[in-house]
């Protein structure tokens, strides 16, 4: 009997997991019940996945560059990475630019509806944070994102997971094992490889625990929704996001299938499993190891390419951040400055939108953090700033999980695209956990 696939087992997972979640929305303490003795599981889950993608990202880098034999591959292979990235992040901003000043999403909005949702979340602790963080953000100076890419502790970094530094640090070993002697080098590059090996079969293992944590974050999603009401009424804006990035992810799809020659539906299928899981855990970094495991053994990107364009984008490529952030912005000037909506101010969203695109965390809403600095930096009043993220904060977390599925598609493709420029692009080989245990 055929093996039911794993993406299908994810699905059966999430759907399960929100029948679940209405059901203890019905029940008296039944939210209390989800959270202590359901949520937890889902919690594990996504730290094994954080456990292993530091030691994937450091093992697969360093391994990938020392496998270039020839340093001029990397200056090659970052630029067509960079390009492609700043691309689609461009076509996503102007996608969802586009979307928000046609449909105009925020100017239906009564005025009870925006004094319900001030009095609810304008003074919310996750507002208050998300002002707290954009702030200090902005006054790190223009260039600390720069700073911050080299470590001055490679622990420190390792141990924080601080994803830039992280790949700095496997850059400037690779390099450096390159310009050795193949003699001195190969322990060093074997040690690699060896744990790059360990922690796709840790990726493996932990993938059967998939469906049924899956299950556990989805209830505990559904059961964190308690005013359905304020929810119906930002329809109009979440829908406008939710069309924005499927408009994106069909982008994707014509890139695959004109450029590397593949069919969009295999292509679909075969990363379906890391879209799942990014929309189940709302974070691209946790999601990381998986989108590797799929790009490398299901799509047949070479593992010295996904290697760097993966880890990278997860970091730096947020089409789906970038996406909702214009569209967040133009629907909150809409709704309370509709004064601001200048062509000059919707110029500088899609400059400050792309940049915020690059220092955006891989961790869940952190882009709502990005969106106070594409605010501010056309000028929105900063008494307003509170009330215009409580606008969209009942929607946030269903939107986010949404975008992180765009921003791991975005990565898997254009981890294809350039594997496909270098003719790394080769026909899969599919791994299970237990291929190399001896059978009886």
């Amino acid at each position: 009997m055929k093996k039911l696939a794993l993406h299908w087992k994810i699905i059966i997972g999430m759907v399960l997991g929100i029948i679940f979640g209405f059901i203890m929305n019905t029940v008296d303490g039944g939210k209390g019940f989800v959270s202590d003795w359901i949520a937890p599981f889902g919690k594990i889950f996504i730290n094994l996945l954080k456990l292993i993608a530091v030691p994937l990202i450091l093992a697969s880098l360093i391994k990938g560059i020392s496998d270039l034999k020839d340093i001029s591959k990397i200056k090659t292979m970052g630029l067509r990475t960079i390009i492609i990235y700043v691309g689609t992040t461009l076509v996503a901003i102007v996608i969802g630019l586009t979307i928000v000043n046609t449909v105009q999403p925020g100017t239906g909005m009564s005025q009870e509806t925006i004094e319900k949702i001030k009095m609810k979340y304008e003074n919310d602790a996750g507002v208050t944070d998300k002002l707290m963080k954009a702030s200090a953000q902005k006054d790190a100076g223009p260039l600390q994102a720069l700073v911050d890419i080299f470590p001055s502790n490679i622990f420190t970094a390792l141990g924080e997971a601080k994803m830039l530094q992280i790949i700095f640090f496997a850059l400037f070993v690779g390099i450096c094992l390159l310009l050795l002697p193949e003699k001195k080098a190969k322990p060093l590059v074997s040690f690699f490889d060896s744990l790059n090996e360990v922690v796709m079969k840790m990726v493996d293992l932990i993938m059967l625990f998939a469906p049924y944590a899956v299950l556990a974050l989805m209830a505990n999603v559904i059961v964190a929704f308690d005013d359905t009401e304020i929810l119906v009424k930002l329809l109009w804006y979440a829908g406008c996001v939710v069309f924005g990035l499927g408009l994106m992810i069909g982008f994707y799809l014509i890139l695959v299938s004109t450029y590397t020659k593949k069919s969009p539906v295999w292509f679909l299928k075969q990363i379906s499993p890391a879209q799942l899981l990014a929309f189940s855990t709302s974070s691209s970094a946790a999601t990381l190891p998986v989108t590797m495991e799929r790009v490398e053994e299901h799509i047949g990107v070479d593992k010295e390419v996904s290697g760097f364009v993966l880890p990278v984008g997860a970091t730096v490529n947020m089409d789906g951040t970038s996406l909702y952030q214009g569209i967040a912005a133009v629907f909150i000037m809409q709704v309370i400055w509709p004064e601001g909506l200048t062509f000059t101010n919707q110029l500088v969203i899609i400059v400050t939108a792309l940049l915020a695109s690059i220092g955006s965390a891989a961790v869940p809403s952190a882009g709502m953090v990005m969106l106070v600095i594409v605010l501010e930096s056309i000028g929105f009043p900063a008494e307003l700033l509170p009330i215009g993220l409580a606008l969209i904060f009942a929607v946030d977390r269903p939107l986010d999980m949404c975008r992180t599925v765009v921003n791991v598609t975005g990565d898997a493709t254009v981890s294809m695209l350039v594997a496909k420029s270098l003719g790394k692009l080769h026909e899969p080989k599919p791994v299970e956990w237990d291929d190399d245990y001896p059978k009886k």
